[in-house]
């Protein structure tokens, strides 16, 4: 099939490598505009158009297709379908008609639970049980359109958002491909998604990722896998008399009772805190500026005295 390629950041390659990998002709790829990033903040180009580049896919790169000329430029490509990935622009209803097939998207939760920006990092953070993907034929509404596929993924208590990141992923690709073959056959159906259960999955915000000790220690730990590793939960330590701030990339539920420590209480000589009720063990940890260490080597040069 002629594929018009729509995708953006690391998710969104193993779909575009799966989908050349399986035969089809990428006509054209579509991502976010080069951004300013690193120390230095040259302009880096997204995952997908280095990896659409390297395998001499033209790419497109505007900041709205909203307009008659980009459009008119979308519809010169002839697709017989556009897949869509964690693009990053809404599309107008012009782009979602021009393909033959119209629009597929794959998306990162089991809808309508978790529409938007954020769904791997909210199933988390929320102690969901499991998520998955789905491929969905696009509508103008936040991933609203009928659902043609869908996979599962337990949701472990150790996984944090960049493990489950990478799984999902995978599953993703190999379900996006096998929706296009069931395309390409004229079998690929589509159920109109429920009306309940349904939840929005905001975009992250990083006045969100101070860890608040005086929450369960379920909450805190959920919390920490669901923003590890960006942008990183954090909290402040007195590290021999100077208070830094810390992001904590890992931890476990503690097996502690702590009645009259207050939250956020050191609780023994290998960072086990305090919570509301309950405690967790910091695992791995990040100073700024620093490589992610884990707990005991972090200990080895640090002297905690007080966490907040």
């Amino acid at each position: 099939m002629r594929v018009v390629f729509m995708g953006t950041p690391d998710f969104s390659v193993p779909v575009l490598m799966e989908i050349m990998g399986q035969g089809h002709e990428v006509v054209a790829c579509y991502t976010q505009p080069p951004r300013p990033a690193g120390r230095g903040m040259a302009e880096r180009k997204s995952p997908v158009h280095d990896k659409a580049e390297a395998f001499g896919i033209p790419v497109f790169t505007p900041t709205s297709l909203k307009n008659e000329d980009e459009q008119e430029l979308f519809r010169s490509h002839q697709a017989d379908v556009a897949v869509v990935v964690a693009y990053g622009l809404l599309l107008p209803k012009a782009i979602l008609d021009a393909p033959e097939e119209g629009c597929l998207n794959l998306h990162a939760s089991l809808l309508p639970r978790w529409r938007g920006a954020a769904p791997i990092q909210r199933a988390i953070m929320s102690g969901d049980a499991e998520t998955g993907v789905m491929v969905m034929q696009m509508d103008e509404g936040l991933d609203t359109g009928p659902v043609a596929m869908a996979e599962k993924l337990q949701i472990t208590d150790q996984m944090t958002a960049s493990d489950l990141h990478d799984r999902l992923a995978v599953l993703g690709a190999d379900l996006m491909v096998r929706a296009l073959a069931a395309l390409d056959r004229g079998s690929l159906g589509a159920q109109p998604q429920s009306d309940d259960g349904v939840t929005y999955a905001a975009k992250i915000d990083k006045a969100e990722a101070r860890i608040d000790w005086a929450r369960s220690n379920r909450d805190v730990h959920n919390h920490i896998r669901g923003l590890s590793p960006f942008p990183g939960a954090w909290c402040e330590m007195d590290l021999g008399g100077k208070v830094q701030r810390v992001k904590i990339l890992r931890t476990e539920l503690a097996d502690t009772e702590h009645e009259a420590e207050a939250p956020g209480s050191l609780l023994d000589d290998g960072l086990t805190i305090a919570c509301s009720s309950g405690a967790i063990r910091i695992l791995e940890l990040q100073r700024a500026g620093k490589g992610a260490m884990k707990a005991d080597e972090f200990l080895r040069g640090n002297d905690v005295r007080t966490v907040g």
